[in-house]
């Protein structure tokens, strides 16, 4: 038994010592591995990879190779911390801007409590694009590229600017400034008009961008099939139900504008749920009876921003009271004006006017209110030369008036001007005034009788009619066929008093003498 067990251990130490040489063997004739995946691969005969330098005898310098390897990653690693550096030198800039959104008053009170939660700036390195043939190549493959998403702060502004400056005159970073969109809610105003439907379908057709342009329909009246039809357009639209349906105590004269009264604590309600509510910075106001043009999106993405920077102006609108056919000239589609008339009928809000307004808003009769000098304080809006809406609503409070005999007849734009890449800053105060001034003054003086059929005149125009008095321009109006009613003094669509229109082809201005200077409120 002992010795039977001693010839297997024998035998077991004879296999392992013979399959251990065989291994030995089979390493010492294998040809040496090339880098897997380039030149070869890891075939025989591959070529070599790394740039490994030989060495007497055949061998490779590994121990040469690592060194040279390590002091190039240490070289990056040196790079890239000193860009870190320089970055993290400004950070106590960018950490400020989360603060600094607030816009303080002398005494250090908040003026803008919104501005506080403005995103800070995202700064990201990447390599920059550039197709300049001049420029050499490594230096523009190992430029880095800083990003800056701008925060609407002036003295933040100016100070991110030096710095900045600073940044990418020692590090020679390309600088691009992102400024983010905003977004501009349409708010739909909605009682009991099954076509709401109509004006619906415009809206989300011309829309460009749901997340940009989000519609939210405010429902009065607690119409069902109404409320139905808003229902069926799902995630297209929010639809929101104005809670307060009861009637409101009026006096006895004027329970035949119970409508106007509801219509009036509508317009309240919802606009303290998309500002308050939803924290929107601005929001454009359409009823249930109008339809939207091609380009009302890009007509007011573009007056936001004068809107803003302007504090002469309050609104900005879609309509042209005297936008009639005929009335309007169909090559000037990106013709604007300014206007002293509150026009309404599809209208920009800020948030800021807003609050002004709120706490002040009337009982009824919201409109005819905002042309109050009270409320307008001289300020003005924009409008256009050829309505970016028109309403096909005959039915409804007003129980058709003007429509017949005005609003039927309103153009509806139907070319799309690509406003966000124009040059506005004509509408500036500033910059408008001047030349709209010399340009009604310059315009030769005329009588109504020589702008009629027969009466000698063979130009195009300009040409300017004067009134003198109330009486007067509802006269020459009428005659011209614009709209003869005052608020306030104030002529719809005038600015400064006059009106722009065309008759007969013409250029006509109906004017106040010249040197005007305020609106009489007894013209009313």
């Amino acid at each position: 038994m002992v010795r039977k067990r001693g010839s297997l251990i024998l035998c077991g130490a004879f296999l392992f010592v013979a399959c251990n040489g065989l291994l030995l063997l089979f390493l010492w004739g294998r040809t040496p591995i090339g880098r897997f995946g380039e030149g070869g691969g890891a075939e025989p005969g591959g070529r070599e990879e790394w740039g490994v330098a030989k060495i007497k005898g055949g061998g490779t310098n590994l121990a040469g190779e690592v060194i040279r390897l390590a002091e190039e990653v240490e070289s990056e690693l040196e790079t890239q911390k000193e860009l870190l550096k320089q970055i993290q030198s400004h950070r106590s800039l960018w950490e400020k801007r989360k603060g600094m959104g607030k816009r303080q008053t002398d005494g250090g009170k908040v003026e803008n409590k919104e501005e506080e939660h403005k995103p800070i700036p995202q700064l990201s390195a990447v390599p920059p694009t550039d197709d300049s043939e001049n420029k050499d190549q490594s230096q523009e493959e190992n430029t880095p590229e800083l990003i800056i998403t701008a925060v609407q702060n002036p003295e933040v502004d100016r100070k991110l600017d030096n710095e900045i400056k600073e940044l990418t005159d020692y590090t020679k970073l390309e600088v691009t400034v992102i400024s983010p969109q905003v977004v501009i809610p349409i708010l739909v105003i909605a009682c009991d008009r099954v076509t709401v439907k109509r004006s619906l379908d415009k809206l989300i057709q011309y829309r460009p961008s749901a997340e940009l342009y989000p519609i939210i329909v405010s429902q009065d009246c607690g119409h069902a099939e109404t409320a139905q039809v808003i229902g069926s357009y799902g995630s297209q639209v929010t639809h929101i139900s104005q809670p307060d349906l009861s009637n409101i105590r009026v006096r006895p004269e004027h329970r035949k504008f119970q409508g106007y009264y509801k219509i009036a604590r509508h317009y309240r309600w919802a606009l303290n749920q998309v500002f308050n509510t939803l924290s929107h910075s601005t929001v454009v106001i359409v009823e249930d009876d109008l339809e939207v043009a091609p380009d009302f999106f890009e007509y007011f993405r573009a007056l936001h921003p004068i809107l803003t920077s302007d504090p002469t102006l309050w609104c900005a609108s879609a309509w042209n009271d005297n936008g009639r056919e005929g009335l309007v000239d169909p090559g000037k589609a990106d013709l604007l004006y300014r206007t002293d008339f509150f026009p309404g009928l599809g209208w920009m809000l800020l948030k800021d006017i807003w609050a002004e307004l709120e706490p002040k808003w009337p009982t009824a009769f919201w409109d005819d209110w905002m042309r109050h000098p009270e409320q307008r304080k001289e300020r003005s809006c924009i409008r256009p030369e050829i309505s970016r809406t028109m309403t096909f609503g005959r039915k409804g409070v007003s129980l058709g008036q003007f429509f017949d005999q005005y609003l039927r007849y309103i153009k509806l734009n139907t070319d799309f001007v690509p406003f966000t890449k124009q040059d506005l800053s004509y509408l500036m105060k500033e910059n408008f005034d001047v030349n709209f001034v010399k340009q009604v003054y310059s315009a030769p003086l005329v009588k109504v009788e020589e702008l009629q059929q027969g009466g000698g005149l063979t130009g195009t125009g300009p040409y300017r009619v004067q009134y003198s008095s109330r009486d007067n321009f509802k006269v020459l109006a009428r005659n011209l066929g614009v709209m003869d009613d005052l608020k306030s003094g104030v002529p719809r669509a005038g600015y400064r008093g006059v009106v722009s229109f065309l008759s007969r082809g013409r250029r006509v201005f109906l004017t106040p003498p010249e040197g005007w200077t305020k609106y009489n409120v007894s013209w009313s």
